[in-house]
């Protein structure tokens, strides 16, 4: 199979294990899943997004970094697993279910072991001599996931392809962090402090004008509105959560005629009811989860973090690690 990534190029994958993951029914699924939510009304906010950034994309792109950095074969396996339990419309289910978290954004993660067991995927690792537990084993994979404000491989693909696709970085300074990019003893590490300060303030600035923004703040909260009304009120089943974004939609739809209160949410979800930020007069208070790293890099062979070298990060580093709150008030 030849695969045509935005930020890896051509990529050729073999592994018959892969090739059957990529095409089970799971991971498939991940195709119709935006990683920033509801893209209609992402769009309304920042209309250089022209295209979907999927989890699909994104899970091929970590397994696909993780390979080029020489990560053991499992752990390139967990790597392209990593996202599989996202429901439709990624984050926003952290504002419709009590099991999601606002502040920690934290619903995929709870449900990845249920989900991937429930799943078609522990039959084709068993078939190719993999079990799940070991998949399972977070501390298995230190490449693969880190705890902010570490570099992970995670956290690197979807920045970098965040960045790409909302025309904040072009090709070419891709290219140029990830050939500053090295791993040593399982970390991952800038080869200068040049590439991991840019790197810093590129993540600082994907975090400030769209993870904890405003507007992410208003799609999530009334996408998650119009879910846990439609869940309430037996439009949609949990189940319903993990088919397509098509399908849950059309669920909605057919509902708005009969229900007013649903139809103003869904007003609001589409963009067609304006709101505003207002600290003094709102109706609701949503929260979303912050993040900055702080990279490690080389100086004269030893392996320093930024915030070591420059005091100003390890404030910043300091103010963003708190979920942003933001007050909203609607037309209607």
């Amino acid at each position: 199979m030849i695969f045509q990534d935005k930020i890896y190029g051509k990529i050729k994958i073999e592994s018959p294990l892969i090739l059957e993951l990529i095409n089970s029914p799971s991971l498939q699924r991940l195709k119709t899943i935006d990683q920033a939510g509801y893209l209609p009304l992402y769009q309304q906010f920042y209309p250089q997004r022209i295209k979907k950034i999927t989890r699909f994309e994104h899970s091929l792109g970590v397994f696909i970094l993780l390979k080029k950095f020489g990560a053991p074969f499992e752990e390139q396996v967990a790597g392209l697993l990593h996202d599989v339990s996202h429901s439709v419309f990624s984050h926003a289910i952290d504002y419709a279910l009590k099991e999601g978290s606002e502040k920690n954004q934290s619903f995929q993660d709870n449900i990845f072991e249920i989900f991937l067991k429930k799943s078609e995927i522990p039959s084709i690792l068993l078939k190719h001599g993999l079990r799940l537990d070991f998949i399972l084993d977070k501390e298995n994979f230190p490449l693969l996931e880190k705890e902010l404000p570490d570099l992970c491989a995670d956290r690197i693909d979807y920045s970098l392809r965040n960045a790409l696709g909302n025309k904040i970085a072009l090709k070419k300074e891709i290219n140029y962090f990830l050939e500053n990019l090295l791993v040593e003893n399982n970390f991952w590490i800038f080869k200068n402090l040049q590439s991991a300060k840019k790197y810093a303030k590129l993540f600082f600035h994907l975090n400030k004008f769209y993870y904890s923004a405003l507007p992410t703040a208003i799609m999530f909260r009334t996408v998650g509105d119009v879910l846990k009304h439609c869940l309430k009120n037996g439009y949609l089943k949990k189940e319903d959560l993990f088919l397509t974004e098509k399908v849950v939609l059309e669920k909605i739809k057919s509902k708005l005629k009969s229900d007013q209160e649903l139809k103003i949410l869904f007003q609001r979800m589409t963009g067609k009811i304006k709101v505003k930020s207002n600290s003094q007069n709102y109706d609701v208070i949503v929260y979303c989860k912050s993040r900055i790293v702080d990279p490690l890099f080389k100086k004269e062979d030893k392996i320093k973090r930024l915030s070591q070298v420059d005091k100003s990060w390890k404030k910043i580093i300091k103010k963003e690690f708190s979920p942003k709150k933001h007050f909203l008030k609607f037309d209607k």
